[in-house]
């Protein structure tokens, strides 16, 4: 008997296997953690300061920005959703404005938001400008309070922080610390401006945020986000496998 027709079908049904792990875990690894899970103590508003910073220049695809800080800025938060820069959907930060240096953006919750679980009866969702919560009733709307929310277009140009915030998924407890900023945009012609309160609403009402120190501080559902990693790996190589075996297998003989 050839081996390869039974290698074949050993990876044939490994990755179906792994495909099916993959796509439950796929499903769960997004599950919202109770609220007994954070530390409901760093969950405070955040912390916004006079500062003393002065205006300063960064480059980011050879492009030149000027930074103008606001105000000194502390944040902890559970990520609810997020936007991506360079995401496949997302045509206006380097297609349109030739902006590098806006990373990605975060929408986070705190407070009673977090401790009354009211997270967990609703969906949130984001594209390139504004984050969206959406509640199945009344009752639920007036659990959650909009000022405990905030959508923070990230600014940065420090690799390291570049990567750790890359990171960050729905349902992770983050920090970070920085400066509400406007910057302008010297290719684009352009100044993108910063909110600085919580209370306002609608256009405008948008952080951004230089940063310069950014931390997940508590991961969610880790050991499934773990093995949803692990066996999409395991379905890619599987499939791998499959499809070289498939194509190297001489067909079966056929008698009459």
């Amino acid at each position: 008997m050839l081996i390869n027709p039974v290698l074949e079908r050993i990876t044939k049904y490994l990755f179906l296997l792994c495909a099916c792990i993959a796509g439950i875990l796929h499903f769960h690894q997004d599950a919202w953690p109770e609220p007994a899970y954070y530390d409901q103590s760093l969950l405070e508003p955040p912390l916004q300061t006079e500062t003393d910073r002065d205006s300063f220049l960064i480059e980011a695809n050879e492009l030149k920005y000027t930074i103008h800080p606001k105000f000194d800025y502390e944040l902890y938060g559970v990520v609810v959703s997020y936007s991506n820069a360079d995401g496949f959907t997302n045509i206006w930060h380097h297609k349109r404005w030739r902006d590098f240096i806006n990373v990605r953006d975060l929408c986070v919750i705190w407070g009673k938001n977090v401790e009354s679980g009211v997270y967990k009866r609703m969906k949130f969702d984001s594209d390139s400008w504004t984050c969206w919560a959406y509640w199945p009733d009344q009752e639920t709307r007036t659990l959650f309070t909009m000022n405990a929310l905030s959508n923070n277009h990230i600014v940065s140009d420090d690799d390291k922080v570049k990567a750790a915030l890359m990171q960050a998924e729905p349902g992770d407890l983050i920090r970070l610390k920085g400066v509400l900023a406007e910057y302008i945009n010297h290719t684009g012609g352009y100044t993108r401006g910063t909110s600085t309160t919580r209370d306002d609403t609608g256009q405008g009402a948008c952080e951004t945020i230089y940063v310069d120190e950014f931390a997940i501080v508590k991961k969610a559902n880790p050991t499934l986000r773990r093995l949803a990693s692990l066996f999409n790996w395991l379905t890619l190589i599987s499939f791998v496998g499959y499809f070289a075996l498939f194509i190297s297998t001489p067909p079966k003989p056929r008698y009459r």
